[in-house]
């Protein structure tokens, strides 16, 4: 369940936010008079942004489940420093409650379908850079979600404004320099922590400084425009506050972490004089002056130390500006820091009042007693009920103990896409919406039977909607062992379940019970992803191929066998362009727009076509391939000339369908999973001669068996019959032998997904019009 809800207007809680339509500015509080909540309008104790609050009272165009921020206008407002440099003109700012602990949080919204692919890559650096950082000093990075079609990135929300703010309400009456030096030290150690991390903020500004609720703590943030150095020490981009910008940077040369210092240099100097060090009518004359190096001495009121320690860090040579280290070794700075380890964070307790007592949930029923449920609600007994309309499509599943092809509940929906796992089943709605079944609890509905009950042959399903899907419409998903890749219409790809050997795409070993945004593909538009049983392969409109995931026996084609745990751009032949992508147990496979095919992995008993195979003979040793580290043509006579529509790899053989409908199958044949009349050792492809006369559309492999789709929607198993893998009886299991199935019409298949011993199928009426996708 998503862990962020909307703060209501009865908490009483005062934020800054964006100015409305109409200028209201002010707070909403609960009147504590009247049965009924009254909501009234209070002259805010400071200058502050409106709220844009749910309730209707304030007009329909604020209706909102969240606190909204206009980013457009929140340059000088408390929160400003978490907003993306590069994006803040196009984002809005949540300020939400977090259920688990009550704490406010500010959830960036980033419009993704809006944004081009350097500011995806803005966003995407600024979920990079803050999952990196952990200080108090710094904004605390919580997550990331999809959600109403936008990125969301949740972080830690600093209600006591930025330190602009603090020093422009200071009007004339200069600070004292044991209040600067408070907050010149924790700015320091930051930067420090974040120089530590390899990472140049570069665009360090009272802006991007906030402020706790009691103004003490300091917290820099707006990482969007951050630079993450790997080999290089230096980066070219110009990028950053004009005012803040240094020397070496307006001449063009590349900089460093010293440009960050003299960026710490002029924060240092607005906080002594509250004014700016450079500032200018225009952007040349503004140069000319950081060029030159001049600006107004600071108070003589201040110490030597410290005024000697802004001259250093405003150094017009980067070399004579002192590194972090020892700018903290100074006394000046030393007793200040000695001071904030001792007087600072300190943590007030809180007491928490237990309940003084629980009442115990109710059970939901016992055994011989009579429950209530839609069965009997709304409609009286003895009158008769209205017909059931047909069901827009349905969904089938065998294998895994069912020996026949049970129907799965619906939810009242069309099911167009679906995608079996090793305990997953997956589908996709039409409209966009992702449809979990899981088996039912051990008690519930088919679990533990109580003594004396007859023995339930009919097991039960739990269909759901993933939840926390508000806004996001899903066209695609794929299943691995525990973990779950889905792809939405906007070219996102989002992943959850089990992080293990990096499957999950997101630099971790972490397990996510929510989806969650591969942040390495945000500047790229996918259109397809695919997943084997612990890796992963992706696709993008520029026919660009990504894998990541484990990489034994070099299934993600990247040359080598190591795993990855982020998403690494696959080299695939020039003049071959990626059509589509199948993962299987320890391979892969690409189908081009040619209809040729590529593969790589294992290629044990010759599984994946690789092996150079002349028509009628037995390929030599030296013609036989055990593994492909890198994408290669397949080399089997016909796959190798024959255009292929559709192919699928199980765990030791593969099928693919041709452009005239003939089933191919090759691998082993130990369970019969070729479909031919022997249990043959041959290396070669075989044509299912069960299937001769139709015309083959779709295939699926599992472990060891096969299933076939025909044109006319028939549904042809073979191989290994054991625990109800074929759907059907055992005989003739070694033959492509049909499935029957539950449905009184005729109906087409859409869909269909093998993963080990299960097989999911989706089907739709066949009278029904065809629906463009």
């Amino acid at each position: 369940m998503r862990r962020w809800r909307a703060f209501t207007p009865a908490a009483s809680v005062v934020g800054p936010g964006s100015a409305g339509p109409k200028g209201r500015h002010g707070e909403v509080r609960a009147d504590p008079g009247g049965g009924e909540r009254r909501l009234r309008l209070q002259p805010p104790p400071a200058p502050l942004l409106c709220i844009l609050c749910e309730s209707a009272w304030l007009g329909p165009e604020f209706q909102s489940h969240l606190w909204h921020y206009s980013c457009v206008i929140t340059a000088s407002h408390s929160i400003s420093g978490t907003l993306s440099f590069s994006i803040c003109k196009m984002g809005i700012v949540h300020l939400c409650l977090r259920k688990a602990d009550q704490k406010l949080v500010i959830i960036k919204q980033i419009p993704v379908e809006q944004m081009t692919k350097d500011e995806r890559l803005a966003a995407q650096n600024e979920c990079q850079v803050l999952k990196l950082l952990n200080h108090p000093n710094v904004i605390e990075y919580y997550e990331n979600f999809l959600e109403d079609k936008a990125l969301m990135i949740a972080m830690e929300y600093a209600p006591g404004g930025t330190l602009a703010d603090y020093i422009q309400k200071r009007c004339n009456s200069l600070l004292d320099e044991d209040t600067i030096l408070h907050f010149f030290v924790q700015i320091l150690l930051a930067l420090h922590h974040v120089h530590t991390h390899l990472i140049l903020h570069r665009d360090l500004k009272t802006q991007n400084i906030l402020l706790d609720k009691q103004r003490m703590i300091v917290k820099i943030g707006d990482f969007g425009i951050s630079k993450i150095l790997s080999s290089k020490s230096k980066a070219y981009t110009v990028v950053g506050t004009p005012c803040y910008i240094s020397p070496e940077l307006c001449e063009g040369k590349p900089y460093n972490q010293k440009s960050d210092i003299w960026a710490l240099g002029c924060v240092l100097y607005e906080l002594a004089s509250l004014k700016r060090a450079f500032e200018a009518a225009n952007l040349p004359a503004l140069v000319l002056k950081i060029m030159s190096g001049t600006f107004a001495p600071i108070s003589d009121r201040y110490s030597i130390e410290l005024r000697q320690l802004v001259l250093s860090l405003l150094s017009l040579e980067p070399s004579r500006r002192p590194p972090l280290s020892h700018i903290m070794a100074q006394p000046l700075c030393v007793r200040a820091l000695l001071n904030l380890y001792t007087d600072v964070g300190s943590v007030r307790m809180k007491r928490v009042e237990k309940p003084l007592g629980s009442v115990p949930a109710m059970p939901c029923g016992r055994a011989g007693g009579r429950t209530g449920g839609p069965r009997s609600r709304g409609v009286p007994q003895g009158l008769p009920r209205p017909a059931i309309p047909p069901p827009l499509s349905s969904v089938y599943t065998w294998g895994g103990g069912l020996s026949v092809p049970t129907r799965l509940p619906m939810l009242n929906t069309e099911v167009v896409q679906v995608s079996a796992g090793r305990t997953q089943k997956a589908g996709v709605t039409r409209s966009g919406r992702l449809i979990m079944w899981e088996a039912p609890p051990m008690g519930v509905g088919g679990g533990i039977l109580l003594p004396g009950a007859l023995e339930q042959h009919q097991p039960q399903f739990i269909s759901r909607f993933l939840e926390g899907q508000s806004g996001v419409t899903v066209k695609h998903v794929a299943c691995g062992d525990l973990f779950t890749a889905c792809l939405t219409d906007r070219g996102i790809i989002m992943t959850f379940g089990s992080g293990s050997n990096g499957c999950l795409g997101h630099g971790s070993f972490t397990d996510l019970s929510q989806p969650t945004i591969v942040e390495a593909l945000l500047g790229y538009e996918m259109v397809q992803v695919a997943c084997g049983a612990s890796h992963v392969l992706a696709l993008s409109t520029e026919r660009e191929l990504f894998a990541w995931g484990r990489g034994d026996g070099g299934r993600l084609g990247l040359g080598t066998r190591e795993s990855h745990s982020s998403p690494q751009q696959v080299p695939v032949p020039p003049e071959q362009e990626a059509q589509w992508v199948v993962c299987g147990i320890d391979s892969s496979m690409i189908l081009t727009v040619p209809g040729r095919a590529l593969a790589c992995g294992s290629n044990r008993f010759n599984k994946l076509g690789l092996d150079r195979v002349s028509p009628g003979e037995e390929p030599g040793p030296h013609d036989q391939v055990e593994e492909a580290l890198s994408f290669m043509p397949l080399g089997s006579v016909p796959l190798d000339s024959e255009p292929l529509v559709s192919v699928d790899v199980g765990t030791a053989h593969s099928a693919a369908v041709t452009a005239s409908g003939q089933c191919y199958t090759f691998g082993s044949n130990q369970h019969g999973q070729l479909g031919t009349s022997a249990r043959r050792g041959s290396r070669a492809p075989c044509l299912v001669a069960g299937l001769q006369g139709i015309k083959v559309v779709m295939v699926a492999c599992g472990d060891a068996f096969t299933v076939a789709i025909s044109a006319e929607g028939d549904v042809y198993t073979w191989g290994k019959g054991a625990r109800g893998r074929l759907g059907r009886k055992d005989e003739d299991a070694g033959f492509p032998r049909p499935v029957q199935l539950d449905e009184t019409q005729p109906y087409t298949v859409t869909s269909v997904s093998c993963c080990h011993g299960n097989t999911l199928l989706a089907i739709r009426p066949a009278t029904e019009e065809s629906i463009p996708p």
